[in-house]
């Protein structure tokens, strides 16, 4: 049954952004387009953070062994939304205006956790390749691969940052990867003990 989902993983990734290319061409975006747009792709990219740092337990819990060979895929499309998400605030926010970018990342703490967990994801992205492995050596690339789990919470707080004022939303998301990485560090110590 879990042989192949790489057409289903490909089909529900891209949906979300078919979603956005759909409402772009019909007006749907509101009265603010270029705002919209960047939070529904942050929202996207958070969203499938959080698929893709559930896939170990998931794999855990359920027994479940073979989906953890779709969690690279999974991550990469997360690096995707966090790109587009990115490049729509520097393209289409700022219009290239580098100063200002860089006097935002500096003024806006929001902003600068926001490109710190980019940069940590980049270098996900970059280094997920087979090759990158024997380049760097199996250890190297699972000890830089578990920053996966410094990202995860830096994200979580770009986002209560960002939502300004209490808002549900992101306090759930938070919620959510504190206890994925939670479940993680549990599993950790008693992994731990027993040796």
């Amino acid at each position: 049954m879990l042989k192949n989902l790489k057409p289903l993983i490909w089909a529900m990734m891209l949906a979300p952004l078919g979603w956005l290319i759909w409402l772009g061409f019909n007006g749907g975006m509101g009265a603010e387009p270029i705002s919209f747009m960047n939070r529904y792709l942050g929202d996207w990219a958070i969203r499938i953070l959080i698929v893709s740092i559930a896939v170990t337990p998931t794999s855990q819990i359920f027994k479940l062994k073979s989906i953890m060979k779709y969690r690279r895929l999974v991550g990469l499309f997360c690096f995707f939304y966090a790109f587009l998400h990115l490049t729509s605030y520097v393209a289409i926010d700022q219009f290239f205006d580098f100063k200002a970018i860089w006097n935002d990342i500096i003024k806006r703490n929001y902003i600068t956790v926001g490109m710190v967990s980019f940069v940590i994801l980049l270098s996900l992205a970059v280094t997920s390749p087979k090759t990158m492995v024997k380049k760097l050596g199996g250890k190297r690339w699972r000890l830089l691969h578990k920053c996966v789990y410094l990202a995860a919470p830096l994200v979580g707080f770009h986002f209560v940052m960002m939502r300004k004022g209490f808002q549900l939303e992101p306090l759930i998301y938070s919620a959510i990867i504190a206890s994925l990485l939670g479940f993680r560090l549990i599993r950790y110590l008693i992994k731990s003990h027993k040796t």
